[in-house]
């Protein structure tokens, strides 16, 4: 049985654009993190002076923190309601430059491991997606090579008592997507996916294991929230539109996080999350990624809206790319998407 255990949340709902050299590294802009919360922030020169030191302060305090540095990193503690975060940092001839970061403290429950299921109490969450009946499966007809596949609920292997197991053959590199709707709403702008992942001995015989969230925006278009564990690149790898909405190209960036399908451990559930945002025109923050309670950082804006002509739904897609001609069978488990 899993214990849980309350935790702090800070919501950044907004930060104002960081000028004169001053930035913030972490937290990122709509983080979601436990208080006390890690911040890390540098200056590189304020108003064209040397910076001599840097530091912070709470709402209206008058207590600030320097460090006679030109960077800071600290826990910082913050009680719940509404804030706003002050990072400073003054010139060897006289400046000063603040770049100030708006969050919302709130109660949540989290996970033992206190890394991952930081989900607002607000929030929509979806849970068992994998045992939803409407499952399809569909070959990607944008890789390389051919592929087939099927999909059905199995008693064994399982995290919650049940999984659903995805049987692909595939020639020359060819790829499956398997694809659900779970739900309709198109004005959340903030998610968080949580999956049980389970590999057999087949592993070897997988390129990329992708896994994304498309949602229709107010406007029509589809935003693709998509990450994969890259065999090629060895990293966790997001996807993004290089072109437009209209005439979109889709393409995969590589992280600087490792991840490869088949140095994950075989015949054990390995737990995948992921936190993601969006904003009104289309453009995603991919954030981080956590694989066994380990958190990666992306910190990744990109451009995401494609115009495919969609209803307003929400779905999700696992897909397995085939490495060369063979055949792979992955388990997955807990599904879980959560939305505010």
């Amino acid at each position: 049985m899993k214990n849980y255990f309350s935790a702090v949340l800070i919501c950044l709902v907004s930060a104002a654009p960081a000028f004169a050299g001053v930035s913030i590294s972490t937290p990122s802009n709509g983080d979601h993190v436990s208080s006390p919360f890690s911040l890390s922030a540098s200056a590189s020169s304020c108003s064209s002076q040397s910076v001599s030191s840097i530091g912070y302060s709470l709402d209206n305090s008058g207590n600030t923190t320097i460090v006679h540095n030109t960077s800071v990193d600290a826990k910082v503690s913050s009680p719940l309601g509404t804030h706003t975060l002050h990072v400073k940092a003054w010139g060897d001839k006289g400046a000063v430059c603040v770049t100030d970061t708006s969050f919302t403290v709130s109660n949540v429950t989290n996970d033992p491991s206190g890394n991952s299921s930081v989900v607002p109490s607000g929030a929509i969450s979806v849970s068992s997606i994998e045992a939803l009946k409407n499952w399809t499966a569909s070959h990607d007809t944008g890789a390389n090579g051919k592929a087939s596949g099927k999909t059905s609920l199995v008693g064994s292997p399982s995290h919650s008592g049940s999984s659903r197991g995805f049987a692909t053959s595939f020639s020359k590199n060819g790829a499956e997507r398997y694809s659900v709707g779970f739900g309709d709403n198109t004005t959340a702008t903030n998610f968080f996916y949580d999956a049980w992942v389970y590999f057999t001995s087949t592993a070897s015989h997988i390129a990329n294991l992708e896994m994304d969230i498309n949602q229709t925006m107010p406007n029509g278009q589809t935003v693709i929230f998509g990450i994969q564990c890259s065999g090629y690149s060895r990293r966790w790898e997001y996807t993004e539109n290089l072109g437009t909405a209209s005439h979109p190209r889709g393409h995969w960036a590589a992280s600087s996080a490792p991840c490869s399908p088949p140095s994950w451990s075989k015949y054990k559930w390995h737990h995948v999350q992921m936190s993601y945002s969006r904003t009104s025109t289309g453009h995603i923050i991919y954030k981080y990624v956590w694989f066994d309670g380990v958190r990666s950082t992306i910190n990744k804006t990109v451009f995401g809206a494609r115009a495919l002509g969609w209803s307003s739904t929400m779905s999700t897609n696992f897909q397995i790319d085939g490495a060369g001609t063979g055949s792979a069978t992955v388990y997955l488990d807990g599904l879980k998407i959560s939305r505010w």
